[in-house]
């Protein structure tokens, strides 16, 4: 039978690990890609050329249902960088909208780094404030977010030197690749793609957006071809890797940041949106070929990798070491996770809640808030990233089911409920299903008894109401233009 466990479970893990000397701790190596779900050969895509990736499935574990709580970038890193939920790190959007933490938290290059490992950071951080980050690094490059694909074959040549740092230290290296974010550039010049390009006729839309026209096909075959580069990028990684004689010692993490931007998945709170690739190799401690099918989260990634270097997690994680499930046995796990989406930056607010266990998904959108500006960016095309989002005209021209889905996804009703099980891509609304009125209660139950525990301040309705207010104002004044503006909300949530 399935319990919760409590933050007593890390400690008493973690008494019985002692932190050894450095040969005897793994190095750490975090590949981070952009805007990309599941879609990998490993996964069952009949699209995806993945070969790399799909070699580290089968030398380590693929995990079958990881997710990101808040399926937008900044938001999830924080998550990953500190082990803790959004509405416990506090930052709710955009670093770019000068969204931040609540608090200078204890994260991971700074921890490693106190436990006397050599940190480094290649690509974008994108979380604020940068400086607790970056003043824990070791060796840092590429910092921007190089959306237009320059000098791709950098990345390696960046983790060799990294590598090539010959210490009696051990390592943590993270590494962030832009694609697959928007814009879609399916071929560069200083890095050739592998193979012919694909095109529209060779695919079709991705399954949860629902509609099929040329447009679309074009859009998705461009996001495959990204995808397609990405794997040939780790693949030069991974080969600075075994050149340097660390590939047997190291412990190697592959994930997504959230799912693809296209209609009902980047922003939303869809498994479109929070559903990520994850994959982990670790010589002689993960058997190999296994697939793990417990929910897990990128919030996981932090004390993982604490606990693989023999050390004490800090207090009120929501993340969870995954070193129980990496021997294939079968253990107590957690049975939910829970999810929410701000839009992340006024111009696209929408906040939303959800909760969800292994067969069924709650949705909890409050009320006052009119229309979902994130799915009225995808429709009239907000900017360059959003191009690719379902346009009014292939809606309506639509079978009437689906026209409902995103009638759906634009006003959003106070609940949804959906069945996974038997409709995983959450086109089925079942909230105001008679039958099914004990397990939308149910679900509430236990996500407000999840968010007590947590302290999730959005539990207090009048700071749901303050968040949208506030998001609401900043839509008509330069707040990215106001010298040390700071959100009210960051004060008023800890009070």
């Amino acid at each position: 039978m399935k319990i919760k466990l409590g933050w007593l479970y890390f400690w008493i893990f973690c008494c019985f690990s002692s932190v050894g000397v450095a040969s005897q701790r793994p190095n750490i190596l975090l590949i981070v890609s952009e805007d990309n779900g599941p879609e990998l050969g490993c996964y069952g895509d009949p699209y995806a050329k993945t070969p790399i990736l799909d070699k580290l499935a089968q030398e380590g574990a693929r995990f079958e249902f990881a997710f990101t709580p808040f399926s937008v970038c900044s938001p999830s890193r924080a998550c990953f960088l500190t082990g803790l939920h959004p509405v416990m790190n506090g930052h709710l959007g955009l670093a770019t909208h000068k969204f931040e933490l609540f608090e200078e938290f204890p994260n991971i290059f700074g921890l490693l780094k106190k436990a006397g490992y050599r940190t480094g950071l290649i690509g974008k951080l994108h979380v604020n404030p940068k400086d607790l980050f970056y003043e824990n690094l070791d060796f840092k490059a590429m910092n921007l977010a190089n959306f237009d694909r320059k000098s791709m074959s950098t990345y390696a040549s960046k983790a060799a030197e990294f590598f090539s740092q010959t210490t009696d230290k051990p390592f943590f290296l993270s590494i962030n690749y832009p694609d697959a974010h928007f814009p879609l550039i399916p071929r560069i010049g200083d890095y050739p793609l592998k193979g012919n390009l694909l095109e529209a006729k060779d695919v079709k839309p991705l399954p949860w957006v629902g509609c099929d026209t040329e447009r679309l096909r074009e859009a998705t075959a461009n996001y495959y071809n990204c995808i397609n580069r990405l794997d040939c990028l780790v693949g030069d990684l991974l080969e600075e890797l075994r050149h340097s004689g660390n590939m047997q010692n190291t412990m190697i993490f592959y994930f997504g940041d959230h799912g693809a931007q296209f209609s009902r998945g980047k922003t939303s709170v869809y498994d479109a949106g929070t559903r990520i690739p994850f994959l982990v190799k670790w010589p002689g401690k993960i058997k190999q070929g296994l697939v793990i099918e417990e929910m897990v989260s990128v919030e996981d990634i932090l004390p993982t990798c604490l606990l693989a270097a023999g050390m004490k997690l800090p207090e009120k994680l929501s993340g969870r070491a995954l070193q129980p499930l990496f021997k294939g046995e079968e253990v107590s796990w957690r049975d939910s996770l829970q999810f929410i989406t701000t839009g992340a930056a006024p111009s696209i607010a929408c906040l939303q809640f959800a909760h969800r266990t292994d067969r069924f998904k709650l949705i909890i959108t409050p009320r006052g808030q009119g229309k979902n500006l994130s799915a009225l960016a995808y429709l009239n095309d907000l900017n360059s990233f959003y191009v690719a989002g379902t346009k009014q005209k292939e809606i309506d021209t639509s079978p009437e089911w689906l026209r409902k889905v995103y009638k759906i996804y634009e006003n959003p009703p106070l609940y949804e409920l959906y069945d996974l099980s038997n409709d995983p891509y959450e086109f089925v609304d079942l909230s105001c299903d008679p039958n099914h009125v004990a397990t939308l209660n149910g679900l509430l139950k236990d996500f407000y008894s999840w968010r007590f525990e947590i302290g999730d301040p959005f539990i207090d309705s009048s700071k749901v109401n303050f968040w949208i207010r506030e998001q609401t104002r900043a839509r008509s004044i330069n707040y990215k233009g106001i010298k040390g503006f700071r959100w009210k909300y960051l004060e008023r949530f800890l009070r």
